[in-house]
């Protein structure tokens, strides 16, 4: 590896994995720890949806910073990161937020029935409010993780992680194997930072909760073109849909926004829940996506962490040389945020927008939050 890393990253899914991989763009030495596989955790699964749509004009910002950078690490290593099929948002919801994505220069716009089957053939046929931001797609979760690992090379330590603390201007890490010191630490362990954060004195605003994401064979051959969709119309039965292609768009995978509840240890207050969650999630298929078969081809449960002031928010804590971020549907932010922890992490200032006190990601308006207490 070469020198002594400076910096160590607690946690190699998205977030932290981008940190590493922003430190070394900025010839930082780094040591990363996780204990499973990288990107099974929080990040698991076959894909996410890359959407620039927020009602908070700096998170689209950095959505619109966190593109570029897919962009670039993608040429980089030679990976597709996200695709280039666009993303398309169903409902009032869509026609919303739309003259804010233009005006911050956000290549969205309205389509008509016609362009939405050209974009989506395996829709049901609809003929409401729909915007196609084609800067969006399919996030190629599993490419970018074995791409951003890969970099990593001896730089990654397969161990656990057991306390943390600051000594003196330096920060201790130990693990099951191994002590060390860095000047600083970055801890971005998904459902773990809110552990780690307790041992410091920091008691972060957490709520723990798992969701469901099932994946349906495509009827027929693959769509050349088949954009990530996101459905709050109720057109068809629902108004959380999220739903995205796998890498060769012979599956599609799908999900509700609604999740089930945890308590404050992570243990869920019912696992039926779950099934219930699955189940809605195939009835709504078989109503709205006819292009797919209705039984499920693959299942993914996940716990999220929330922040109290809604869905999309996200912040990072810092103590005494260590930065803990937070927050919920990060896959779209990782590379942005990646970076900017990363300046923060080589000893400069953290930027203000991710301060706890900043609440990036609140909606503009109660009426427009899915805010979780």
């Amino acid at each position: 590896m070469g020198n002594e890393p400076q910096v160590a990253v607690i946690g190699a899914g998205i977030v932290g994995l981008c940190t590493a991989y922003a430190l070394l763009e900025r010839g930082v030495e780094v040591r990363v720890y996780e204990q499973g596989v990288p990107g099974n955790g929080q990040s698991g699964g076959l894909w996410r949806i890359f959407r620039h749509a927020h009602d908070d004009p700096r998170l689209v910002e950095a959505t619109q910073a966190s593109r570029t950078a897919y962009a670039e690490w993608g040429e980089r290593l030679g990976v597709e990161m996200v695709s280039g099929d666009g993303a398309v948002a169903l409902g009032p919801s869509a026609e919303r937020r739309l003259p804010l994505l233009q005006r911050l220069g956000v290549p969205a716009r309205r389509i008509d029935a016609e362009e939405l089957a050209q974009c989506h053939p395996l829709l049901a046929a609809y003929d409401g409010p729909a915007v196609l931001d084609e800067g969006g797609g399919s996030i190629r979760t599993t490419a970018t993780i074995q791409a951003l690992t890969a970099m990593l090379g001896d730089r990654r330590v397969g161990d656990e992680v057991i306390g943390i603390r600051p000594l003196g201007e330096r920060v201790e890490v130990r693990s099951g194997g191994s002590t060390h010191t860095y000047d600083r630490v970055v801890v971005a362990a998904g459902r773990g930072s809110a552990h780690l954060a307790r041992t410091v004195g920091l008691s972060l605003p957490v709520q723990h909760a798992a969701h469901v994401r099932l994946t349906f064979a495509v009827r027929g051959q693959a769509p050349a073109r088949l954009a990530t969709l996101q459905d709050s119309s109720g057109e068809f039965g629902e108004t959380g849909i999220y739903a995205a292609a796998v890498p060769g768009n012979t599956a599609y995978a799908l999900g509700l926004s609604q999740t089930t509840e945890a308590r404050e240890d992570a243990s869920l207050v019912s696992s039926g829940e779950l099934g219930d969650l699955a189940a809605r999630a195939g009835d709504y298929v078989r109503r709205a996506l006819p292009g797919l078969d209705p039984e499920p081809v693959d299942v993914r449960h996940c716990w999220v962490t929330l922040l109290p002031w809604g869905e999309d928010g996200m912040a990072v804590w810092e103590s005494g040389g260590l930065l803990f971020p937070a927050g919920h549907n990060l896959w779209k932010q990782a590379p942005a945020l990646g970076r900017k922890l990363a300046v923060a992490a080589a000893g400069q200032e953290l930027d203000p927008v991710l301060t706890p006190s900043s609440r990036l990601g609140a909606p503009t308006t109660l009426s427009d939050a899915t805010v979780r207490r």
